[in-house]
């Protein structure tokens, strides 16, 4: 098993479009913290100790069936711009990188040849088992990482009591150790000022939401990581399913208040479309910000059958390939606020010209 020399192309699976649901639901993920038995947690581990732990992980890594061929990647070891665009393609955390930083965390991504699982070595816990899935695919994506989980538990002696269950660094992911979340767009419930409603209403039933950006973030782009709060005293199915059955809710409350906005709001809701497409179109600079919250108007648009163009691929892609990072490397060079802005603004451009030149010819 062996890091590949590019990363170019590397984790973007969930981008694809496909999936149940897309036109809501950009993509599914579920992680599983686990510790190795004696060792000491991260948060408490010397520069031998997560050696070791790398070691241990590697060797249990390259037999397990479902890792078959994969790579792997020693943060510490990456270029700074590298790691951000890891981060970026949401298959890192900010604590693994914040580990990396110091370049004596043994910290190790893993990715399947596939992409759609993987495993981060020496984060907050020793492993962060991880899958990921496009659009609406809790189940599927669950059964992935259980299967790794089965395979790398019969190799590795994970911490665990029997009566919390599995041991984590953090309280609250004690007993299953399971995070899943999906990242849905809700643009309508956002417009038609229904959104505090619904985000209470998942707070009150167990779940919780973050930002595109992850733990800590601000909700941009009408964006939102919806996932399970409670990780003990329930099983894994049990959390799944409950995730399931109040993402399915949500996904019809987002159908309804379109439905809404087109009834009783169509020049509105026309007229922020188009203006979102004309300055995607034209604009010579954009923040980040900025690009997630046009590209938002967008895929409402898209959905809605308001625009022909761009596909959902493509508006995807430039979500996460829009991102500075991925705008420093695409140039060579690690740019400055006001060069990304510009690199960005012209990346965008491009894009959405080649998805809507072929539509002239038809």
């Amino acid at each position: 098993m062996e890091a590949r020399g590019s990363l170019d192309g590397r984790g973007m699976a969930w981008l694809s479009g496909g999936g149940e649901e897309s036109e809501i639901v950009l993509s599914t993920r579920v992680r599983l913290a686990r510790n190795l038995q004696g060792f000491p947690f991260p948060i408490r581990a010397g520069v031998e100790d997560s050696a070791r732990v790398l070691e241990r992980a590697r060797a249990a890594i390259e037999a397990a069936d479902s890792l078959a061929g994969a790579d792997i990647w020693t943060v510490d070891s990456m270029e700074a711009r590298d790691r951000d665009l890891l981060l970026e393609r949401h298959l890192v955390s900010r604590e693994l990188l914040e580990r990396a930083s110091e370049g004596l965390s043994h910290a190790a991504l893993v990715l399947s040849t596939d992409d759609a699982i993987g495993v981060m070595v020496n984060e907050e816990d020793h492993l962060r088992l991880q899958a990921f899935g496009a659009g609406f695919a809790l189940e599927d994506t669950w059964r992935r990482v259980d299967r790794l989980d089965e395979e790398l538990g019969a190799l590795l002696p994970f911490a665990f009591h029997h009566e919390l269950g599995y041991l984590t660094s953090c309280p609250t992911n004690v007993g299953t150790g399971l995070r899943a979340s999906v990242l849905i767009h809700l643009p309508g419930l956002v417009l038609t000022k229904e959104i505090n409603k619904v985000l209470e209403g998942i707070s009150q039933v167990g779940l919780t939401y973050r930002g595109f950006h992850g733990e800590g973030s601000e909700v941009v782009g009408n964006l939102f990581q919806i996932s399970n709060q409670t990780t003990l005293g329930k099983t894994e199915e049990d959390l799944v399913d409950h995730l399931a059955r109040v993402t399915g809710k949500v996904i019809e409350y987002e159908r309804s208040a379109r439905t809404v906005l087109l009834r009783e709001a169509p020049t509105v809701l026309e007229d922020k479309v188009w203006r979102a497409f004309g300055i995607l179109r034209t604009s010579r600079s954009l923040s980040t910000g900025e690009m997630l919250n046009l590209l938002s108007g967008l895929r409402l648009g898209v959905s809605l059958k308001l625009l022909p163009m761009p596909r959902v691929e493509t508006l995807n892609e430039i979500l996460v390939l829009g991102q500075t990072a991925h705008r420093s490397r695409e140039v060579g060079s690690t740019l400055d606020e006001s060069d990304a802005d510009v690199a960005r603004a012209a990346y965008v451009r491009e894009r959405l010209a080649e998805d809507e030149t072929p539509r002239d010819h038809e």
